[in-house]
């Protein structure tokens, strides 16, 4: 009798500890979402949506109508401008073994940048084979297995579970289309690089397998992977952050404030590749879109692009991880991935 009564007095404390716990982070919700600070609200609301497992908690605390309104004033304006390759002239006289590291700090995000002289050097590695695995590998085995010096985490791919074996969209390596599948997919876009080593950011969006075949072919491209252009309730995605050296615009934040991937190019033909933390990592909430736009500006990118983020976000460099997986477990390593851009040893 005495054990079960103290079976009873524990599950019973679990039970108000949880029930306590349930309150206070609803209370939290409902503070930032019905609170005095509007800059919360958005943000919370914006950054909710951009995970992959908690969006649902927004439409516990908001109605559709109140979170629509809240996404469209947080969003990324309509961004046709055509990339003009001629603003890029690769300068030869670069250092080719010229790799700098860079950290950057910002109030909401840490980040680091790595700047590549050469843009031969930054190449796509894949897990494919001939066929896709049900489960990837970290970033620190896809660099070091192609006998790289860095990498970061690439684009678009079944992440569930994080087996992360699986691309989506497209996966474009040495001129190769190793996977090609653009169903379902809102927004599609490519991000890669050509045969003149010049970084390209292609709308395949409304494009079948076919038409994205002969886009990869009339454009010469030698690596490539995807990432989606959507603005919604249910998620927040964008692409293109500077063409042409044109800043994207911003309608508030432009988008929530999570970890982050991007890339980019210089005038000379320098390539820039950016992670940031986030989602309490380092205690940081992460980088909004106006805030990769501001960064690559910064750095002299003439064009620029997002690509996949969140828990994925990671970057390896010299033999060690410079930015690690936000998810607690993988928090010295990066998730499962089936592809990433790497950058080839000298």
């Amino acid at each position: 009798m005495k054990v079960l009564k103290l079976i009873g007095k524990i599950f019973s404390f679990i039970g108000i500890f949880l029930g306590s716990l349930f309150i206070a982070i609803y209370g939290m919700g409902l503070l930032f979402c019905y609170g005095p600070s509007t800059h919360a609200r958005n943000l919370f609301v914006t950054t909710m949506l951009e995970t992959g497992q908690l969006k649902f908690v927004v439409g516990l605390l908001m109605n559709d109508d109140a979170v629509d309104r809240i996404v469209n004033e947080n969003s990324m304006a309509t961004f046709d401008e055509e990339m003009n390759d001629e603003l890029i002239s690769i300068d030869n006289k670069l250092d080719k073994n010229g790799i700098e590291l860079k950290e950057i700090y910002g109030s909401t995000y840490f980040a680091k940048m790595l700047i590549i002289n050469d843009p031969s050097r930054v190449k796509l590695a894949s897990i494919y084979d001939g066929s896709w695995k049900e489960k990837g590998v970290t970033l620190d085995k896809l660099v070091n297995d192609n006998d790289a010096i860095a990498g970061i985490n690439g684009g678009l791919y079944y992440s569930d579970s994080n087996k992360g074996g699986r691309p989506l969209g497209l996966i474009v390596k040495n001129g190769v289309i190793e996977y090609n599948n653009p169903n379902g997919i809102r927004g599609l876009h490519l991000i890669g690089f050509d045969e003149d080593n010049l970084l390209q950011i292609i709308d395949l969006s409304g494009k079948n397998a076919h038409e994205i075949e002969e886009v990869i072919k009339s454009e010469k491209i030698r690596d490539a992977v995807a990432f989606q252009e959507e603005a919604s309730d249910a998620n927040n995605h964008f692409v293109k952050l500077i063409i042409n050296g044109e800043k994207r615009e911003a309608k508030g934040s432009g988008s929530g404030a999570n970890p982050r991937t991007a890339i980019g190019q210089r005038a000379d033909g320098s390539v820039l590749l950016l992670v940031t933390d986030g989602r309490g990592k380092n205690g940081h909430l992460g980088a909004t879109a106006k805030d990769l736009i501001n960064i690559m500006a910064e750095y002299g990118a003439v064009n620029a692009a997002n690509i996949d983020g969140g828990s994925s976000s990671s970057m390896y460099y010299n033999g060690n991880y410079e930015m690690t997986s936000v998810t607690f477990y993988y928090s010295n390593s990066s998730w499962n991935l089936p592809d990433g851009f790497i950058v080839e040893k000298r």
